[in-house]
């Protein structure tokens, strides 16, 4: 049988011992919208034993301009991103044993899935999710690779626990430019190239090669020819609650209560109940057919009122869209599933 990573193999800091590292590890992917799709690609098309992707949300018309694995019939049938992406993956290399969550991830869930995880990629869109994953990082000691991206503008930064400067850490210290995928749109280039610098260090970190891995946080605007590296080795404190000499784990206690999103970019506010509340969907289509027009698959229902689409997830979360005011968001909640 033809060896498939034979290319990848000749380059020396993998090599055929790499491979096998490789083979052997596990790596947690948050989000599989347009980074999570780029890296959950490169990762099972370089042989990575073992992926799980979690990801909250369904395939719409707007993601197919940046997120690889889906197609307009995953976007027509509203296809939530973890199932549509693993029929993808599995389609590329049926070797690798990918299992998919439809989450919207709390730290008491993410626990459960870290057991053999040896690297965790951000690819969300929301800072509550990457202080979370930082948290579980420090306390389990498993490296993770933030990334982010808006227009032409990316950056990311690899952080290995007692090493390295964490989240946290870099919070005051990081410029906040304030933009949103929903200010200033995004292009698929500036995707690419932040994916393809976390992939890289992924694979640093499963070969093992951590003298390999960047110390500096990186920035760069694609449109503008701009690429800058920032020295962050000695902003690590020692009081920090999450990497510190005595850490507390904050962001790990914020759970148990009703609460609301505003998408990024999708004109649209997400409602998550305190406790997670599992749906009979054909019942729950009788019930809210008189609102309008209702569209069904095995793992949610959409019903398409007069200005606003209502979309409910089997675990009891609610995406309404065409809506940013929150209390309306909930008078139409309570209305309909109260």
């Amino acid at each position: 049988m033809h060896n498939r990573y034979s290319r990848q193999q000749l380059f020396s800091p993998i090599g055929e011992k790499g491979q096998q590292f490789l083979k052997q590890k596990h790596v947690l992917i948050i989000g599989v919208g347009a980074l999570g799709s780029a890296s959950a690609e490169a990762l099972v098309r370089a042989g990575v034993g073992k992926l799980t992707i979690i990801d909250r949300d369904y395939v719409e018309w707007s993601n197919l301009q940046r997120q690889q694995l889906y197609t307009e019939q995953d976007a027509q049938e509203k296809v939530p991103k973890v199932i549509a992406a693993k029929k993808r993956l599995q389609s590329i290399n049926s070797k690798v044993e990918i299992n998919e969550y439809i989450l919207d991830a709390s730290s008491e869930q993410l626990i459960a899935l870290l057991t053999d995880v040896d690297v965790m990629v951000d690819a969300t869109d929301n800072f509550d999710i990457r202080f979370m994953m930082n948290d579980l990082a420090q306390k389990y000691q498993i490296p993770w690779v933030y990334g982010s991206c808006v227009g032409s503008y990316g950056a990311t930064y690899t952080i290995v626990p007692g090493k390295t400067p964490c989240l946290h850490c870099l919070l005051e210290a990081m410029p906040n430019t304030g933009m949103t995928c929903d200010t200033v749109g995004i292009i698929s280039p500036t995707v690419q190239i932040v994916a393809a610098y976390q992939v890289a260090e992924v694979f640093k970190l499963l070969v093992g090669d951590e003298e390999a891995v960047r110390k500096s946080f990186l920035t760069f605007d694609v449109w503008q020819n701009q690429h800058y590296e920032i020295n962050v080795e000695k902003i690590r404190k020692s009081d920090c609650p999450s990497c510190g000499n005595n850490p507390t784990y904050p962001y790990l206690s914020y759970e148990n209560q009703t609460k609301l999103d505003i998408l990024c970019g999708r004109d649209a506010i997400q409602i998550r109940p305190p406790k997670p509340i599992h749906y009979n969907l054909d019942q729950l289509a009788v019930q809210i057919r008189p609102y309008g027009d209702i569209q069904k698959n095995p793992y949610l229902l959409s019903c398409q009122a007069e200005d606003y689409r209502l979309v409910i997830f089997q675990d009891g979360r609610v995406v309404i869209h065409g809506i940013q005011d929150v209390q309306k968001a909930k008078t139409i909640y309570y209305r309909l599933l109260g």
